[in-house]
């Protein structure tokens, strides 16, 4: 059984180097390609779960690459260089699988797999968006309680440094919402703790450390971003508060002023949710091909 597959369905770029997660259950039985809900006197931490599973997966690579690294991936022609890379394999990705029949998968979750599975909202039926960045980062399906708390910290995290407020605010409502949206999170690099780490040294193990916590922060910051560039651009400017105690789609209702609207935070909640990952690397492929 081969341990690999590739994923040869995208339209654009590069083509994916997708795990055969059957396969690699039988040579790493401990891995955490493995899809389970955890079940614990109290709930772990995003962070917690990932200072156990990462050792895992930094030695799964490792071995992996031992037996296979020098195996060839196919061959690469003229007309793939011409046509920018496409075809080529070169890319591995686990998150999820974009199949132009299926539709796309997470962690071999379908959509209508994960809109069953994933913990909700109290007051509502979709997905919470949460849960699938949890199942994405980890391969497991998390606890509603684990759900709540990544809410909180997202929420807890969400304020942005008053330099890139004035930066957004400076912007004239004539300049495209996506190329203020880029000047903004480009300036939030100046707060990277990745980057800071990178300057002193880290060690490569340590890398996801601090990978973490620029991404929880930049997850956690965008709704305040799109926010205060909406309210610039389409309303008055002023930007209400993120509450502390609701969840990632409803605080995005609010900033852009919908929340009072049921229906509208439920879609957000299913759009943020299948819209999470799309095979990685490969933007077309999703905009062209997922269902």
């Amino acid at each position: 059984m081969s341990l690999f597959r590739i994923s040869s369905h995208v339209s654009f770029g590069i083509s994916k180097f997708v795990i055969n997660k059957p396969a690699l259950k039988q040579v790493f039985p401990t891995s955490f390609v493995g899809i389970t809900r955890l079940y614990a006197s109290k709930p772990k931490t995003l962070k917690e779960r990932l200072s156990e599973l990462v050792p895992e997966k930094q030695e799964e690579i490792k071995k992996i690459k031992k037996e296979h690294g020098a195996k060839s991936l196919g061959n690469v022609t003229v007309d793939m260089a011409y046509g920018g890379m496409r075809g080529i394999k070169g890319l591995i990705w686990e998150g999820s699988v974009l199949d132009p029949d299926e539709g796309i998968e997470f962690h071999d979750y379908t959509i209508n797999e994960c809109r069953e599975l994933l913990p909700k909202a109290d007051d509502g039926e979709e997905p919470l968006p949460e849960g699938l960045f949890w199942l994405l980062v980890t391969g497991e399906i998390p606890s509603k309680e684990q759900v709540q708390a990544l809410s909180a910290e997202f929420a807890a995290r969400s304020a942005i440094p008053s330099f890139v407020e004035d930066l957004i605010d400076r912007c004239p409502n004539t300049l495209h919402p996506m190329s203020q949206f880029s000047l903004a999170v480009t300036a939030l690099q100046h707060d990277s703790n990745f980057a800071k780490a990178y300057q002193t040294g880290v060690n490569k193990n340590e890398y996801w450390l601090y990978l973490y916590e620029d991404a929880m922060d930049l997850i956690s910051k965008l709704p305040n971003v799109a926010g205060r560039i909406y309210r610039n651009v389409y309303k008055d400017g002023k930007v209400p508060p993120i509450e502390p105690d609701r969840d990632y789609s409803y605080n995005l209702a609010k900033i852009l002023g919908y929340s009072d609207n049921k229906d509208f935070v439920e879609l957000l909640r299913l759009y943020l949710t299948i819209h999470s990952d799309h095979e990685g690397g490969n933007v077309s492929a999703h905009t062209t091909v997922i269902k």
